[in-house]
């Protein structure tokens, strides 16, 4: 019985120890789950421009912010000569509608606010082109957009091998491209 005392003192204090190695000891390398929920919670960086792309923001006066997309849906082409147009998507800046015929996809069509991004419009100073008045570029083999007022993409896109170049360029010119043109 002489050792009671010992043992009431050495078991805190191996448990003292026990605890001070495990909190100083090395810590995991954080997992991929904590490194998305990491980048998921921080404010995005601002991207970095070089002085000629600020110049060509400055000149262009883009606004920062990009219109509702809804605002966008009556300057589409109405349905007609056998085509349904139906609406597919609208969020911030953007508007999608499908262009059916005899049930099935044939096209799709679409206006985005490049506001906030004006990269997005150098793809057409180049342009040689014209639809409508607005310069006009294709874009791979299945897409033809036009530039409005130097912030909406106008854009048809083939679905459908029966729907050619020509006819991307005729549901171009269907737009209120000009309407479109003065919206702020």
């Amino acid at each position: 019985m002489q050792f009671f005392p010992a043992r009431r003192i050495l078991a805190p204090f191996l448990i003292s120890v026990l605890l001070l190695v495990t909190a100083c000891g090395q810590t995991q390398a954080p997992s991929r789950w904590d490194k998305a929920q990491e980048e998921s919670t921080q404010t995005p960086a601002k991207a970095k421009q070089t002085t000629a792309d600020k110049s060509s923001a400055s000149n262009q006066n883009l606004p920062k912010k990009a219109v509702a997309g809804g605002k966008l849906n009556k300057y589409f082409p109405a349905s007609g000569g056998g085509f349904d147009r139906v609406f597919a998507q609208e969020k911030s800046g953007f508007a999608e509608a499908k262009l059916n015929k005899g049930g099935q996809n044939v096209a799709v069509l679409s206006i985005n606010d490049i506001a906030g991004n004006p990269n997005a419009g150098t793809k057409f100073q180049q342009s040689t082109k014209k639809i409508g008045g607005y310069p006009a570029v294709n874009q791979g083999a299945n897409g033809t957009a036009v530039l409005v007022a130097n912030r909406y993409q106008v854009k048809v896109q083939s679905r459908s091998p029966s729907f050619t170049a020509s006819d991307r360029e005729a549901w171009l010119s269907k737009f209120n491209l000009g309407g479109l043109a003065r919206v702020k």
